[in-house]
């Protein structure tokens, strides 16, 4: 079970920083786009990010001394984040251009939801 739990965050992470890349690969183009790349990656962090949530229950309830439960407050939190990247990113992805505030929201909110990782 551990072994799994590390390859869906690898995935998580992979997931994160194809969201991240592929959004700050347009700061020097002019109009801005959404990738479909970008939209990938977040799929892929939302379908790791489940199956971790699973895994780390799963984890707590066999060995709750080893793992923590998992917060489900930051979860939560994770997870509207990441619903509104993909609402706005698939609304978007066929445009040929993009306002900048769009994709500068798409980077607030996937910086935001690394920040709500790393801190809470």
């Amino acid at each position: 079970m551990t072994t799994a739990r590390n390859i869906f965050l690898l995935l998580h992470i992979l997931g994160f920083i194809g969201i991240l890349g592929a959004l700050l690969s347009q700061i020097p183009k002019n109009p801005k786009r959404i990738l479909g790349g970008a939209m990938h990656s977040a799929l892929l962090s939302l379908v790791s990010g489940i199956a971790l949530i699973g895994i780390r229950t799963s984890l707590h309830a066999s060995d709750a001394t080893k793992w923590d439960a998992p917060d489900h407050t930051k979860v939560g939190i994770k997870l509207i984040f990441l619903l509104v990247i993909l609402v706005l990113g698939y609304k978007h992805t066929k445009k040929p251009a993009v306002s900048t505030k769009i994709w500068a929201t798409l980077v607030g909110l996937t910086l935001v939801n690394l920040v709500i990782a790393l801190s809470l």
